[in-house]
């Protein structure tokens, strides 16, 4: 009798200062700069320097050495992915995006300390890659981790906002890269080559000091603690997430083939409108930073009519709008045509585009449940990567016997966002989805009283 009159066990009380929406979303955006900042610079220093730097060989065979180093991340991701997932869903999200910072900082760093083949041999060569895939499995973990604790704390009706902050990190590193790198790449090549490339990776230490600074005042979600105290966490997030949520890894894989549209119109699309149309490259640049910079702005926005009228509608409308865009991006590029190119690059990358990057965070994240929601977007989302890091390759090979013709690119890249669209026909709605309810239930049974406790998440 005196069982039934017991008074439910009490969680102590959580911080719910550290724990708001805002602050998590500035933390957010804060390591998305400097993870896609780093990011960025290794690909335009790849292109432009470390093959002269890094590899003994001379002309393009350095260069293909240098920019097979850039795609080793992509390659790295899915592992970052399993690794900080698993850590993320078992000891916490905070610790994990912290340690992320500290990682990609320190490596970024230390690859504008290297020596060159000159000074080591081949050891520059082989740090360097070492670096690069450490550097893969910190951006393997990053979106997730932050993506996750900010949807955990974001209130509801808002949750696509807040996690805009992600996508919005991402692109302002992308800004951020390419407007420190433009004067660098002016500097007498002698210069360049000795200290020059070097100033950008030394500057990313600025960044994460900022940021190391916002992501230690952060503290774990309500949700996430109550879960591990309540023992209600499950041992291997790995194995669990393919047992029971194994259809919302295939359709976040496929879904983040769209991404290979990011890397057609930065990569592939430059190369080809400098190269093939000999449109300067100042002007193509000043087209991709103009374009980002106003993603900045509609980025937001496009979260904000997700949360109203749903993701599903936002992130399949931005899909069809790519896969018509990207034919007059390139209708643009080969009439030379400089209004047309920024008309063409705002409406690809500051419409069609932001409303993919603007929903993908909260779309992804919301078909998981609490136990397993890092490992399973992470992973998803790092597999479907994989053949966006591969497509400029991939387009370049099919473009080499005619350079001239665009069309296969375009074909190909508009079939990748229908794919994108029906993939994401298959996915419920989950805008007004309450947080506890989100994702696959997931039963737990390692102890007699962890049937009875709390189950966030574990309810649909």
């Amino acid at each position: 009798m005196n069982t039934s009159t017991q008074a439910p066990v009490a969680h102590p009380p959580h911080s719910k200062s550290k724990n708001s929406p805002v602050r998590a979303a500035v933390a957010s955006m804060a390591g998305g700069t400097l993870e896609y900042y780093d990011n960025y610079i290794y690909a335009l220093a790849a292109a432009l320097v470390f093959g002269k730097v890094f590899f003994p060989e001379a002309g393009g065979v350095a260069t293909l050495a240098a920019l097979a180093t850039f795609a080793v991340s992509y390659v790295a991701r899915p592992i970052g992915a399993i690794l900080l997932g698993h850590f993320g869903d078992r000891i916490g999200r905070k610790k994990v995006l912290v340690f992320i910072l500290i990682l990609m900082g320190t490596c970024t760093f230390l690859v504008g300390c290297l020596p060159g083949y000159a000074q080591i041999g081949a050891w520059a060569p082989m740090l360097l890659i070492t670096l690069r895939i450490l550097q893969g499995i910190s951006v393997g973990g990053e979106t997730a981790a932050a993506t996750v604790l900010t949807i955990e704390v974001s209130p509801e009706g808002r949750r696509g906002f807040f996690t805009s902050s992600a996508p919005n990190g991402i692109v302002g590193g992308f800004v951020l890269a390419t407007l420190v790198f433009v004067p660098i790449s002016a500097l007498p090549e002698d210069q360049l080559l000795s200290w020059g490339w070097r100033v950008p990776f030394l500057l990313s230490a600025l960044v994460t000091i900022a940021g190391f600074i916002i992501r230690a005042k952060l503290s774990e979600p309500e949700a996430f603690l109550e879960a591990k105290e309540d023992d209600a966490l499950v041992k291997v997030p790995i194995i669990e997430v393919f047992r029971s949520h194994w259809r919302a890894i295939v359709r976040v894989t496929f879904c983040s083939l769209a991404f290979a549209i990011d890397t057609v119109i930065k990569v592939f699309a430059l190369s080809f409108a400098t190269t093939v149309y000999d449109i300067p490259r100042s002007t193509m640049l000043w087209v991709l930073i103009v374009s980002h910079v106003c993603a900045l702005i509609t980025q937001p926005f496009l979260a904000m009519l997700s949360d109203k009228i749903g993701r599903k509608p936002v992130f399949i409308g931005g899909n069809i709008g790519c896969a018509v865009m990207i034919f007059g991006y390139f209708a643009a590029i080969q009439s030379g045509n400089v209004p047309l190119l920024f008309a063409t690059g705002f409406l690809s990358v500051a419409c069609a585009y932001a409303a993919i990057n603007a929903t993908y965070p909260s779309f992804f994240a919301e078909m998981f449940n609490l136990k397993v929601r890092q490992t399973g977007m992470a992973l998803g989302l790092q597999i479907g990567l994989i053949a966006a890091g591969f497509a400029p390759t991939i387009y370049t090979a099919l473009t080499a016997s005619n350079p001239t013709n665009w069309m296969p690119v375009a074909v190909i890249s508009a079939i990748i966002a229908l794919i994108a669209v029906a993939t994401a026909l298959t996915a419920k709605e989950t805008s007004k989805v309450p947080l506890d309810q989100l994702g696959a239930a997931i039963s737990t049974s390692r102890s007699p009283s962890s049937s009875t406790t709390k189950n966030p998440g574990a309810h649909s």
